[in-house]
């Protein structure tokens, strides 16, 4: 029973410290949430709908593209496609702190391994190892706790303002993606342009038969496959 008592106490302990440590991401989180809120009610979603969204997908970049292709018109298929594009390198954070973190269950892996962010894993991978399940959970919970309740706070803080400044924060979204490119263009803005270039080039052939979520997303798949390949051929070649 004391051993019993020992291993819970110990257990506690680490998910306290995986809470003190989630908190600055927590904090983070806050304008980011309050943000996709606020674009989801100008987007025509239902609070419960914008709140479900955070509560199952977890993903900020995932959610923000889900908007725009909203927005756009995309069908249902066409944005889960997307979103699992956007979140495949989820399975590689999640193999990569299984092999660091300690035995546990495989509910106990599921439960972690479904908070693992990009800021989780970044914190979670600084712990000593063997990485303890408890630790994860509490520096994923609390930033869960955050992303979550500030998409709901966003979500009723736009329905106080103005109707013609709702109708603007659609312009938001596509502010925050330019926002998010810059420091790219700063230390790799030639990539970034071909990338843009190529992009749009391919977006300009699809939409002529495709819908505009499909021509989007194939768009940007083939740009990237496309720019790589050339990268790869000039390598080779000494070209570069």
């Amino acid at each position: 029973m004391e051993a019993a008592a020992q291993i819970d106490e110990r257990e506690i302990n680490w998910l306290k410290r995986g809470l003190v440590s989630g908190t600055p991401i927590a904090i983070g989180y806050l304008p980011v949430a309050l943000t996709f809120g606020l674009i989801a009610g100008s987007t025509g979603l239902t609070v419960y709908e914008a709140v479900l969204m955070s509560f199952l997908v977890f993903a900020g970049a995932a959610q923000y593209m889900a908007l725009s292709m909203i927005a756009l018109g995309a069908g249902a298929m066409e944005i889960v496609v997307s979103t699992f594009i956007v979140n495949f390198r989820h399975l590689l954070m999640s193999a990569s702190i299984h092999e660091r973190a300690e035995r546990s269950s495989n509910k106990s892996r599921a439960l972690y391994s479904f908070f693992l962010t990009d800021e989780v894993f970044a914190v979670a991978s600084t712990s000593e190892t063997p990485i303890r399940s408890h630790y994860i959970l509490g520096v994923g919970l609390v930033a869960y706790s955050s992303w979550v309740g500030f998409t709901g706070v966003g979500y009723f803080a736009g329905a106080f303002l103005p109707g013609i400044v709702q109708e603007s924060m659609a312009i938001a979204l596509y502010a925050l993606f330019i926002a998010l490119l810059i420091p790219s263009i700063k230390t790799q803005g030639k990539v970034v342009i071909r990338l843009a270039f190529l992009g749009a080039l391919f977006n300009t052939v699809f939409s002529i038969w495709l819908s505009t979520g499909w021509a989007v997303m194939l768009a940007t798949i083939l740009a990237v496959v496309v720019y790589e390949g050339i990268e790869q051929v000039m390598n080779k070649g000494g070209l570069k």
